[in-house]
Protein backbone atom coordinates (compact mmCIF):
# COMPACT_ATOMS: atom_id res chain seq x y z
CA UNK A 1 0.00 0.00 0.00
CA UNK A 2 1.10 3.38 -0.45
CA UNK A 3 1.46 6.02 2.23
CA UNK A 4 2.17 8.79 0.63
CA UNK A 5 2.49 10.44 -2.97
CA UNK A 6 4.28 12.84 -4.74
CA UNK A 7 2.89 14.51 -7.55
CA UNK A 8 4.76 16.46 -10.03
CA UNK A 9 2.64 16.63 -13.58
CA UNK A 10 2.33 13.41 -16.08
CA UNK A 11 6.13 12.76 -16.52
CA UNK A 12 7.19 12.17 -12.88
CA UNK A 13 5.88 11.13 -9.56
CA UNK A 14 7.07 9.62 -6.56
CA UNK A 15 4.80 6.90 -4.29
CA UNK A 16 6.16 6.00 -0.94
CA UNK A 17 5.17 2.37 0.25
CA UNK A 18 4.42 1.20 3.95
CA UNK A 19 7.75 -0.64 3.40
CA UNK A 20 9.91 2.60 3.24
CA UNK A 21 10.83 2.34 -0.46
CA UNK A 22 9.92 5.44 -2.48
CA UNK A 23 9.34 4.76 -5.66
CA UNK A 24 10.13 7.86 -8.25
CA UNK A 25 7.89 7.05 -11.82
CA UNK A 26 9.07 8.55 -15.00
CA UNK A 27 6.04 8.59 -17.38
CA UNK A 28 3.44 9.48 -19.00
CA UNK A 29 2.11 5.49 -19.94
CA UNK A 30 2.38 4.60 -23.08
CA UNK A 31 4.73 7.29 -24.42
CA UNK A 32 8.69 7.70 -24.08
CA UNK A 33 9.81 9.73 -21.13
CA UNK A 34 11.47 12.62 -21.46
CA UNK A 35 13.08 15.73 -19.28
CA UNK A 36 11.27 18.75 -19.83
CA UNK A 37 11.85 22.37 -17.82
CA UNK A 38 9.79 21.69 -15.04
CA UNK A 39 10.64 17.47 -14.89
CA UNK A 40 14.28 18.73 -14.73
CA UNK A 41 14.03 21.17 -11.68
CA UNK A 42 11.77 18.48 -10.03
CA UNK A 43 14.74 15.68 -10.55
CA UNK A 44 17.37 18.66 -9.41
CA UNK A 45 15.63 19.06 -5.90
CA UNK A 46 13.91 15.52 -5.70
CA UNK A 47 16.70 13.33 -3.61
CA UNK A 48 17.24 16.17 -0.73
CA UNK A 49 13.34 15.98 -0.24
CA UNK A 50 13.66 12.03 -0.18
CA UNK A 51 16.79 12.13 2.01
CA UNK A 52 15.07 14.21 4.72
CA UNK A 53 12.07 12.16 4.82
CA UNK A 54 11.58 9.42 7.69
CA UNK A 55 9.66 7.28 6.40
CA UNK A 56 12.13 6.65 3.04
CA UNK A 57 14.34 4.19 3.98
CA UNK A 58 15.37 3.18 0.19
CA UNK A 59 14.43 4.73 -3.54
CA UNK A 60 13.85 2.98 -6.47
CA UNK A 61 14.08 4.54 -9.97
CA UNK A 62 11.78 3.10 -12.36
CA UNK A 63 9.37 3.80 -15.95
CA UNK A 64 5.85 3.24 -16.94
CA UNK A 65 6.90 4.53 -20.55
CA UNK A 66 8.32 2.74 -23.52
CA UNK A 67 11.91 3.51 -22.24
CA UNK A 68 13.82 4.78 -18.92
CA UNK A 69 14.16 8.70 -19.61
CA UNK A 70 14.56 10.05 -22.90
CA UNK A 71 16.56 13.37 -21.65
CA UNK A 72 15.76 16.66 -22.16
CA UNK A 73 12.86 17.42 -24.65
CA UNK A 74 13.30 19.34 -27.99
CA UNK A 75 11.68 22.61 -26.23
CA UNK A 76 14.41 22.05 -23.38
CA UNK A 77 17.04 22.25 -25.19
CA UNK A 78 15.50 24.91 -27.95
CA UNK A 79 15.86 26.87 -24.44
CA UNK A 80 19.59 26.02 -23.70
CA UNK A 81 20.32 27.38 -27.06
CA UNK A 82 18.53 30.62 -27.27
CA UNK A 83 18.47 31.90 -23.80
CA UNK A 84 21.42 32.58 -21.10
CA UNK A 85 19.30 32.47 -18.64
CA UNK A 86 18.10 29.01 -19.72
CA UNK A 87 21.66 27.66 -19.41
CA UNK A 88 22.78 29.04 -16.03
CA UNK A 89 19.07 27.67 -14.61
CA UNK A 90 19.41 24.34 -16.29
CA UNK A 91 23.48 24.18 -15.08
CA UNK A 92 22.29 24.83 -11.70
CA UNK A 93 20.12 22.07 -11.61
CA UNK A 94 21.96 19.64 -13.47
CA UNK A 95 24.59 20.27 -10.04
CA UNK A 96 21.85 19.65 -7.66
CA UNK A 97 20.77 16.64 -9.37
CA UNK A 98 24.29 15.32 -9.23
CA UNK A 99 25.51 16.49 -5.65
CA UNK A 100 21.57 15.27 -4.62
CA UNK A 101 21.71 11.56 -5.88
CA UNK A 102 26.25 11.52 -3.83
CA UNK A 103 24.97 13.56 -0.91
CA UNK A 104 21.35 11.19 -0.14
CA UNK A 105 22.34 8.76 2.09
CA UNK A 106 19.08 6.68 1.55
CA UNK A 107 19.88 4.18 -0.64
CA UNK A 108 18.82 4.69 -4.66
CA UNK A 109 17.88 1.69 -6.95
CA UNK A 110 17.25 2.00 -10.57
CA UNK A 111 15.49 0.00 -13.17
CA UNK A 112 16.54 0.79 -16.46
CA UNK A 113 14.36 -0.27 -19.45
CA UNK A 114 14.64 0.63 -22.86
CA UNK A 115 16.13 4.01 -23.75
CA UNK A 116 18.25 5.76 -20.87
CA UNK A 117 19.99 9.06 -22.29
CA UNK A 118 20.98 12.27 -21.23
CA UNK A 119 19.46 13.23 -18.10
CA UNK A 120 17.86 9.55 -17.93
CA UNK A 121 21.37 8.14 -18.33
CA UNK A 122 22.66 10.16 -14.89
CA UNK A 123 19.94 9.15 -12.78
CA UNK A 124 19.99 5.69 -13.89
CA UNK A 125 23.90 5.15 -13.64
CA UNK A 126 24.32 7.77 -10.46
CA UNK A 127 22.27 5.13 -8.60
CA UNK A 128 24.25 2.71 -5.69
CA UNK A 129 22.42 0.04 -7.88
CA UNK A 130 21.45 -0.24 -11.17
CA UNK A 131 19.43 -2.65 -13.25
CA UNK A 132 19.20 -2.95 -16.74
CA UNK A 133 17.34 -4.72 -18.88
CA UNK A 134 19.04 -6.67 -21.52
CA UNK A 135 17.37 -4.81 -24.38
CA UNK A 136 18.29 -1.42 -22.92
CA UNK A 137 19.85 1.27 -24.54
CA UNK A 138 22.07 3.24 -22.69
CA UNK A 139 23.90 6.17 -24.35
CA UNK A 140 25.06 9.58 -23.29
CA UNK A 141 24.58 11.41 -25.96
CA UNK A 142 26.45 14.93 -25.91
CA UNK A 143 29.21 14.69 -28.26
CA UNK A 144 26.57 13.97 -31.23
CA UNK A 145 24.32 17.11 -30.06
CA UNK A 146 27.29 18.86 -30.28
CA UNK A 147 28.14 20.03 -26.53
CA UNK A 148 30.79 18.05 -24.20
CA UNK A 149 29.56 15.03 -22.05
CA UNK A 150 29.09 17.08 -18.97
CA UNK A 151 25.77 16.57 -17.16
CA UNK A 152 26.87 13.41 -15.11
CA UNK A 153 29.95 11.39 -17.02
CA UNK A 154 33.04 12.59 -15.90
CA UNK A 155 31.78 11.87 -12.01
CA UNK A 156 31.30 8.47 -12.76
CA UNK A 157 31.67 7.01 -16.10
CA UNK A 158 35.82 6.49 -15.93
CA UNK A 159 34.96 4.96 -12.17
CA UNK A 160 32.68 2.34 -13.47
CA UNK A 161 34.26 1.33 -16.29
CA UNK A 162 37.67 2.55 -16.66
CA UNK A 163 39.14 5.28 -18.80
CA UNK A 164 39.47 3.78 -21.92
CA UNK A 165 36.09 2.76 -22.13
CA UNK A 166 34.64 5.91 -20.89
CA UNK A 167 36.47 7.86 -23.24
CA UNK A 168 35.69 5.63 -26.06
CA UNK A 169 31.67 5.86 -25.73
CA UNK A 170 31.56 9.35 -24.42
CA UNK A 171 33.54 10.38 -27.12
CA UNK A 172 31.66 8.69 -30.11
CA UNK A 173 28.32 8.59 -28.32
CA UNK A 174 27.83 4.85 -28.98
CA UNK A 175 24.86 2.96 -27.56
CA UNK A 176 25.37 0.34 -24.76
CA UNK A 177 23.09 -2.57 -24.36
CA UNK A 178 22.43 -3.81 -20.93
CA UNK A 179 24.73 -6.99 -21.57
CA UNK A 180 27.46 -4.63 -22.93
CA UNK A 181 27.02 -2.46 -19.73
CA UNK A 182 27.11 -5.01 -17.14
CA UNK A 183 29.98 -6.96 -19.05
CA UNK A 184 32.22 -3.69 -18.74
CA UNK A 185 31.03 -2.28 -15.39
CA UNK A 186 28.47 0.42 -16.40
CA UNK A 187 25.87 -1.25 -14.68
CA UNK A 188 25.75 -3.44 -11.49
CA UNK A 189 23.48 -6.39 -13.36
CA UNK A 190 21.74 -7.28 -16.42
CA UNK A 191 18.76 -9.27 -16.66
CA UNK A 192 16.19 -10.15 -19.12
CA UNK A 193 13.40 -7.17 -20.19
CA UNK A 194 10.79 -8.75 -18.40
CA UNK A 195 11.99 -9.06 -15.39
CA UNK A 196 14.01 -5.80 -14.78
CA UNK A 197 11.22 -3.55 -12.29
CA UNK A 198 10.81 -7.44 -10.22
CA UNK A 199 14.76 -7.52 -9.54
CA UNK A 200 15.31 -3.72 -8.71
CA UNK A 201 12.21 -3.61 -6.45
CA UNK A 202 13.87 -6.77 -4.90
CA UNK A 203 16.74 -5.23 -4.41
CA UNK A 204 15.39 -1.91 -2.98
CA UNK A 205 12.89 -3.81 -0.06
CA UNK A 206 16.10 -5.77 0.78
CA UNK A 207 18.06 -2.10 0.98
CA UNK A 208 14.86 -0.81 2.80
CA UNK A 209 14.85 -3.46 5.64
CA UNK A 210 19.01 -3.44 5.72
CA UNK A 211 20.19 -1.20 8.90
CA UNK A 212 20.01 2.15 7.98
CA UNK A 213 22.82 3.71 9.37
CA UNK A 214 24.97 0.98 7.82
CA UNK A 215 23.62 1.27 4.39
CA UNK A 216 23.94 4.92 4.75
CA UNK A 217 27.53 5.04 6.20
CA UNK A 218 28.77 2.64 3.84
CA UNK A 219 27.48 4.53 0.97
CA UNK A 220 28.99 7.86 2.27
CA UNK A 221 32.54 6.60 2.37
CA UNK A 222 32.19 4.98 -1.10
CA UNK A 223 31.11 8.41 -2.60
CA UNK A 224 34.13 10.06 -1.43
CA UNK A 225 35.56 8.29 -5.02
CA UNK A 226 33.06 10.23 -6.60
CA UNK A 227 33.76 13.86 -4.41
CA UNK A 228 37.51 13.67 -5.55
CA UNK A 229 36.44 13.63 -9.00
CA UNK A 230 34.10 16.60 -8.31
CA UNK A 231 36.45 18.98 -10.35
CA UNK A 232 36.24 17.22 -13.22
CA UNK A 233 32.44 17.05 -12.92
CA UNK A 234 32.49 20.78 -12.53
CA UNK A 235 34.19 21.83 -15.41
CA UNK A 236 32.87 19.30 -17.62
CA UNK A 237 29.23 20.99 -16.95
CA UNK A 238 30.69 24.34 -17.57
CA UNK A 239 31.61 23.02 -20.79
CA UNK A 240 28.83 21.50 -21.70
CA UNK A 241 26.84 24.65 -20.76
CA UNK A 242 28.83 26.60 -23.02
CA UNK A 243 29.06 24.83 -26.07
CA UNK A 244 24.80 25.11 -26.09
CA UNK A 245 25.97 28.69 -27.08
CA UNK A 246 28.12 27.74 -29.76
CA UNK A 247 26.99 26.84 -33.56
CA UNK A 248 27.94 23.03 -33.00
CA UNK A 249 25.13 22.19 -30.97
CA UNK A 250 22.37 24.36 -33.19
CA UNK A 251 23.61 22.27 -35.90
CA UNK A 252 23.59 18.91 -33.94
CA UNK A 253 19.35 20.05 -32.85
CA UNK A 254 18.49 20.59 -36.44
CA UNK A 255 19.91 17.26 -37.58
CA UNK A 256 18.12 15.50 -34.63
CA UNK A 257 15.18 17.27 -36.06
CA UNK A 258 15.29 16.46 -39.87
CA UNK A 259 16.38 13.17 -38.48
CA UNK A 260 20.16 13.44 -40.31
CA UNK A 261 23.45 13.03 -39.49
CA UNK A 262 25.14 16.31 -38.20
CA UNK A 263 27.75 18.58 -40.02
CA UNK A 264 29.88 19.83 -37.53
Amino acid sequence: MTTQSMEFGPALKVHIGENGVAEVIFGPAGAMPCADAQTHADLAGLWRRLDQNPAVRAILVRSEGKGFCAGGTMDLVDELLSEEEGRLRVMREARELVQGMIDCEVPIVSAINGAAVGAGAAVGLLADVSVAGHGAKIIDGHTKLGVAAGDHAAVIWPLLCGMARAKYYLLTSHTLSGIEAERIGLVSLSVPDADVDMKAREVAELLARSSRTAVAFTKRSLNHWLRMAWPAFEHSLALEILGFAGRDAKEGLAALKEKRKPYF
